[in-house]
Parts: structure tokens; sequence; C-alpha cells
């Protein structure tokens, strides 16, 4: 059984997994999560931008939106970072310093906001075109009728979808290492990589997919939880009626109503 001491030596040495789990715990678990956060929150924000473009009766309007959500979805994410890292390298490094960290949220943030801007036009357009129109009869402007009505719906409506995209973006930063980060700046991947490295052990990565695997899989079942939420609705069905309490019903005479006194 030489062979599955092997294996257990190269992935489940917990001795060197032991000695990187602090620094996985406080280095890169915590930047980890300020990339993926930072990266969501901007991309939401340039993603919403991006589906009303898209959903515009403007022709001027609709086109960037769909170049740009058809280049960042259609290059791979590895190229998108390396490009925006290295091509904005010199101008980052005259308002941020030597740090690539700000490029590397830039870069995950251009490519979540293509994919969260289909989420939300997807959304958007599947509510009910009546919602829009009985808010023009009502007299309300196309802008809030859009703002108040039929936006909140759609966000709603694709909150299942936008968990996922944030599942992505955690797997996706662990991209970034590629800019080459510092070394307080280091997230999951590059911390357990160094520390492989140097111990020539795959364990400390192993202990690194164990921090994703703590990420991302809550979140999924948090996404199936909102997504059967949605389906079903707060409320659970009420039991079916039994034919006979509907024939008991019929069969029971009225109850005469009086009206003023039996005098």
């Amino acid at each position: 059984m030489d062979w599955l001491d092997n294996l257990v030596a190269t992935f489940l040495d917990f001795d060197a997994m032991w000695q990187v789990f602090p620094q996985l715990l406080g280095v890169g678990l915590v930047n980890t999560l300020v990339i993926s956060i930072a990266a969501t929150v901007i991309g939401v924000v340039l993603g919403m931008i991006v589906a009303i473009m898209g959903i515009s009766r403007a022709r001027w309007l609709r086109v960037p939106a769909r170049v740009y959500t058809d280049v960042f979805r259609g290059l791979p994410a590895i190229l998108t970072i390396l490009l925006i890292g290295q091509g904005f390298a010199r101008m980052s490094q005259q308002i941020f310093g030597p740090s690539p960290y700000p490029l590397g949220i830039l870069a995950l943030s251009l490519i979540a906001s293509a994919y969260i801007g289909e989420i939300f036009r997807a959304g958007i357009q599947s509510v009910d075109r009546g919602q829009l129109e009985a808010c023009r009869a009502l007299g309300m402007s196309y802008g809030s009728a859009m703002r108040l009505v039929v936006v909140p719906q759609g966000v709603r409506r694709v909150l299942p979808a936008l968990v996922n995209q944030f599942i992505a973006i955690v797997k996706d930063s662990s991209l970034v290492y590629f800019l080459g980060l510092l070394v307080s700046e280091r997230e999951l991947f590059r911390v357990g990589q160094d520390a492989a490295v140097l111990t020539g052990n795959l364990s400390p990565l192993v202990m690194a997919g164990l921090f994703y695997l703590v990420i991302t899989v809550p979140l999924t079942h948090l996404v199936n939880y909102f997504d059967e939420r949605f389906r079903t609705g707060r409320r659970k069905a009420a039991p079916p009626k039994s034919g006979l309490d509907e024939v008991e019903e019929q069969q029971t005479p009225p109850t005469a109503l009086t009206y003023g006194s039996n005098t």
C-alpha cells in the first residue's frame, strides 16, 4: 500500500496544513473576501447601468451595452485580468502605489458587471409589461415606473442568480495572483501555493481548497433555499379539502338572519 501512503503524505499532511492555517485564515481568507465583495458591489452597480442601457429604446445606448457584454463575457477571465493589470499598471502606480490589488478588483468588477448586467436585464424583462402600462396609466413617468415598480420586481426574481455570480467571483479571485500581489495582499490560493512550494507538499493547497468550500458550499445551499422560496412563495399551500365536508356543508340549512325584534 505504498501508493496509498504516498497519496496521504502528498495531500493530507496535517502538519503542513496546520502550519499554513493561520496565514490562510488571517491573510488569505480576508483578502479573498475583500476582493470578492468589492468586485461584486462594483459589478452590481455597473451591471445595473449596463442592463438599463441594454433595454433602452435608444440604439446609441443599446449597442455599446451589447458590445460591452459580449467582450467581457467572451474573453477568458485570466486574459482580462492580465490585460487590465498590466495595461494600466503605470497609471495605477501613480494613484495607488505599487500594489496591483485595485487593478485585480477592477478586472473582476468588469467581468462580473457583464454577467450581472445580463442577469438584471433578464429579470427586468421577465416582469409583465402590464405592470409598466398600469403605472403609465396612473400618470407615472417611464423612469419612475421602472425605478419604483419594474426594476425592484426584476431584481427580486434574480437574487439566486446574483448569489451564484458571487460564488463565481470568489473562485475567480484566485486568478488575481498572476498580477504579483504583495505578501500582505495574498488571497487563499496564493497563500496555499507559496506554502506548497516551500514545503514541497500539496497539503497546503488542499487546505486552501477547504477554505473555498467553506465559503461556496453554504452559499450554494442558500441559493437553493432562495430559489425554492421564490417559486413556492412564503405561504404553504393549504391541504386539499375533503369532498365529504363539502357535502355536509350543502346539506346543512343556512342560518336564518333576523332583522329587528321578533315581537
